[in-house]
């Protein structure tokens, strides 16, 4: 004959609700049930927990109401800084999206843009304002050739309407470039008078920019 055992037999009630841990509002089912009130003391601490998950956000000024990414004051303050300093260290946010409204506001003003890549320019002085080489990949089943391109800002230049204020030349990804590079870039508007430079050198929480001349440590000290 076979022997069953069972450990819980004859185990008091109290025991099984020890073992199960039960929530606030089981708890006051569970009171309800058994007394026929209501448990005013857990229904308050019920309603005080949920108070305390509740987050709340103090808008502060105009731009929290509408979105930083709609409402910008700072575009007259950046047409002021290009004219002045003539080349700009940008930093955006990673999402991206927001250096836009600012390169339409320089389009607006009746600049043309030249876009490129920090990654594979070269040397930065011949590219922009010089006969440069350039030698297209061969795949080991062509000859080796150099073609020979004219000077990619100068072109440019010849190339602008009557009407163009300038040429801006926006690089992406400059945070690859060198301190010498930087520096060519900085002095670059005083070579071509006409040229203004916006280098995208990082990122940043929001859209902020800086002379390049500071980025590339041509400014003088505080000090001095």
């Amino acid at each position: 004959m076979a022997v069953t055992t069972n450990f819980k037999y004859g185990t008091p009630f109290s025991a099984f609700l020890q073992q199960k841990q039960l929530t606030p509002k089981q708890n006051a089912m569970t009171y309800s049930k058994m007394t026929g009130k209501i448990d005013t003391k857990t229904t308050t601490t019920m309603k005080a927990t949920k108070r305390i998950g509740l987050v709340r956000c103090n808008a502060r000024e105009i731009g929290d109401f509408i979105g930083a990414d709609l409402l910008r004051f700072d575009l007259g303050k950046w047409l002021s800084d290009v004219e002045e300093h003539k080349a700009l260290a940008i930093y955006s946010p990673h999402e991206g999206g927001y250096e836009g409204r600012y390169l339409n506001r320089l389009i607006y003003q009746g600049y043309y843009f030249l876009d490129l890549s920090a990654r594979g320019l070269g040397d930065l002085e011949t590219t922009l304002t010089k006969i440069h080489p350039v030698c297209p990949a061969h795949l080991g089943k062509q000859p080796i050739a150099r073609w020979y391109f004219p000077p990619e800002v100068d072109y440019r230049l010849e190339a602008l309407p009557p009407n163009a204020i300038g040429l801006v030349i926006w690089i992406i990804e400059a945070k690859v470039l060198s301190k010498a590079e930087l520096q060519f870039l900085a002095l670059l508007p005083t070579l071509r008078p006409k040229v203004r430079v916006i280098a995208e050198c990082g990122n940043w929480r929001k859209f902020m920019w800086r002379p390049l001349k500071e980025i590339a440590g041509l400014t003088e000290s505080e000090g001095q």
